[in-house]
């Protein structure tokens, strides 16, 4: 079973998303067989390298109050305890493209699961830790921590290489109408939008196999 994640490092319910789907997998087990691939989106490909301040991002884009952002923030840190994420203080929002870059060579070059571990990686500094996923350093700790190949991550991120690709890669989801994320593309098939619980991923999971015995 094939299975794509389109999302972005900025976003936070792709954070939970990503560990509710780990939790659905891990729940299914052996029976069935899952190759999952990480997809790029960008929700910000415009924000400049300096980034901006969370709330001035979120009320600037969605003209939220701060009653709206405080309730929101509640509402994530509750969602993600339902599925093992942690949040901490979040103050920035940053450019991702690099990240992109990051988990494009890691799905080429490395071995078949190390894009999922990097994108987990990249999920806990920045959602967890409000670590900066644009920035170099931060990126190789994150490289060298999932034990992939740190000359090479060095070399990648000094050029443009993968850059087409993930470019190519956005622009194929928009085309065939992913507008929002997280998006669980199932076999090409089937779409789940959306931070869904564990639950509902389990469910899913086991259908999609069931119609295929």
């Amino acid at each position: 079973m094939r299975i794509d994640f389109v999302a972005d490092v900025a976003c936070p319910w792709c954070a939970i998303g990503l560990a509710a789907l780990d939790k659905a997998i891990e729940r299914v087990g052996p029976s069935v067989e899952v190759e999952l691939h990480m997809q790029p989106f960008e929700l910000n490909p415009g924000m400049p390298p300096e980034g901006d301040e969370v709330a001035n991002y979120l009320k600037t884009k969605y003209g939220m109050s701060d009653e709206q952002l405080a309730a929101g923030q509640a509402q994530l840190k509750a969602r993600g305890a339902q599925e093992g994420f942690a949040f901490g203080e979040r103050k920035y929002v940053w450019n991702t493209f690099d990240a992109h870059r990051m988990v494009r060579w890691a799905a080429t070059e490395c071995a078949p699961d190390a894009q999922h571990a990097l994108k987990r990686a990249m999920f806990v500094a920045y959602h967890g830790e409000g670590r900066n996923p644009s920035d170099p350093g931060v990126l190789i700790e994150l490289v060298t921590a999932v034990g992939l190949d740190v000359d090479r991550a060095r070399e990648v991120l000094a050029s443009d290489a993968f850059a087409d690709e993930v470019r190519a890669a956005e622009q194929f989801w928009q085309e065939i109408g992913i507008h929002a994320v997280p998006a669980v593309v199932i076999n090409r098939k089937h779409l789940i939008s959306g931070g869904q619980p564990s639950e509902v991923f389990e469910r899913a999971l086991r259908e999609l196999a069931a119609e295929k015995e």
